[in-house]
């Protein structure tokens, strides 16, 4: 009997939960409700405070460094724990001692060079923005 009422329940839900879905509007889920003919998602967003009104490729290409970057920072920091790891478990073994500095100096070299890499690309766009940008620049 218990059995059967759980069968009838999950028919019944698997019937009416379809009928709910259907009764929805969808067309007001994409209508703004401020009167203006705006997109919904920039009017949450600019109610939220970003700005909606970019349309160039730089801030998504920013972003987009700034999580690598935030990646590698994540995984320097990991083979650094890795790396301590290794070398205070090494009890005295030369070899886990000698794989443990290994790890460590390509990790700080590593770090190293991606921060130097940001670091010429951040000053050749920046220059090449500012030439490209000054209207002065091609007199």
């Amino acid at each position: 009997m218990k059995n059967l009422i759980k069968k009838n329940f999950f028919l019944l839900l698997v019937l009416l939960l379809p009928l709910e879905v259907l009764a929805a509007n969808l067309s007001d889920a994409f209508k703004v409700h401020d009167g203006s003919n705006n997109d919904p998602l920039d009017s949450v967003a600019s109610q939220a405070g970003y700005n909606t009104e970019t349309t160039s490729v730089d801030p998504l290409i920013a972003s987009i460094i700034q999580s690598l970057l935030s990646l590698l920072g994540v995984i320097f920091l990991v083979l650094m724990v890795y790396g301590g790891y290794l070398w205070m478990t090494a009890a005295g073994n030369e070899e886990k001692v000698t794989k443990a500095k290994n790890l460590i100096t390509a990790a700080i070299i590593g770090l190293i060079i991606v921060v130097g890499s940001y670091a010429i690309s951040y000053f050749v766009v920046s220059k090449m923005q500012s030439t490209t940008l000054n209207p002065n620049s091609f007199k």
